[in-house]
């Protein structure tokens, strides 16, 4: 009997878009290769959604806030319904970025300083002396993030504006000055470390998905020494968490003068992006699993109690 998908996308969070487009290019690949596939568009009213469906498995291509952070995934184990990528605990501490970090670094992972502060706190002075970056505790695709240059006066107002959806509590941490790797972990292996290089301020939301937003270099044309650390790091993350599935962890690599300096740990995203422009299908190719080999990994992989 032909497997029955709900493939879940799109949400409310501020990932809407991006996850619309991984979302389509999963179902279009599942069906591709020969499974009944139910596009579902996520509202507040999914679990009467799946009710009448009945699926026999859940292929989660939701990013961000309530998609991402153990919330839908909690949903499904209730309802029983097997499910892609990682479960309830490890979505929740890695969408955290802060209590992530704690995890990283208690299991010996490079992170950099870092603390916690309130939106008015962080908008009324500096936290620390610039540079420094201002992160959404709990977002995804680099929404709501700025670089606090050296020499900046006062830190950014936006975070004030009243259409603000990113939370209230932000984190601030050290700016790392060099150059962003990334690596895929995929069935406990990582795959090809890749550089990402862009002409925008840093590798934020339209570098990410923006045709022509930022340029790829895999394998990363780093030391062997620093290749390696990172696949290692990455592992330790994806395992430290307990992550399942496919994961990408980004990190900095501090360059002092032209030579590479510290491998820094940035954060570890369990959902990966699946658009035409994202990073994992290429990490996957390069290891030899086209796009429909990979999403038929990710869907036979699932299951409850993740």
């Amino acid at each position: 009997m032909t497997k029955h998908v709900a493939v879940l996308m799109g949400g409310w969070a501020s990932e809407r878009e991006v996850s619309l487009s991984s979302g389509k290019a999963c179902a279009d690949a599942l069906e591709r290769c020969g499974y009944q596939v139910s596009r579902i568009d996520v509202d507040r009213d999914l679990g009467h959604v799946l009710e009448e469906l009945k699926p026999d498995v859940a292929f989660n291509a939701l990013h961000g806030r309530f998609g991402e952070d153990g919330t839908v995934q909690g949903l499904l184990e209730i309802m029983g319904i097997p499910y892609t990528h990682s479960g309830v605990s490890a979505s929740s501490i890695a969408m955290n970025k802060h209590l992530s970090k704690v995890f990283f670094k208690a299991n010996g992972i490079p992170v950099t300083d870092h603390f916690v502060a309130s939106r008015d706190e962080v908008a009324r002075k500096h936290q620390m002396e610039p540079p420094y970056v201002i992160k959404p505790v709990a977002d995804g695709s680099s929404v709501g993030v700025f670089i606090v240059k050296q020499g900046t006066e006062h830190p950014p107002q936006e975070i004030l504006r009243t259409d603000w959806k990113s939370g209230e509590e932000l984190m601030v941490e050290r700016y790392i000055a060099g150059r962003e790797l990334t690596c895929a972990v995929m069935g406990g292996v990582a795959l090809a470390v890749t550089e990402v290089i862009t002409d925008l301020n840093f590798y934020n939301y339209e570098a990410k998905y923006a045709q022509g937003g930022s340029k790829h270099i895999f394998p990363a044309d780093v030391s062997s020494n620093i290749y390696q650390t990172a696949q290692k790091l990455a592992l330790k993350a994806h395992e430290s968490l307990g992550c399942k599935g496919v994961t990408r962890t980004d990190f900095r690599l501090s360059m002092h003068g032209g030579e590479e300096g510290d491998l820094i740990c940035l954060e570890i995203n369990t959902q990966p992006g699946m658009t035409p422009t994202s990073l994992v299908p290429e990490m996957a190719a390069h290891a030899g699993h086209d796009f429909e080999d990979l999403v038929r990994w990710i869907l036979e992989d699932a299951s409850c109690e993740r």
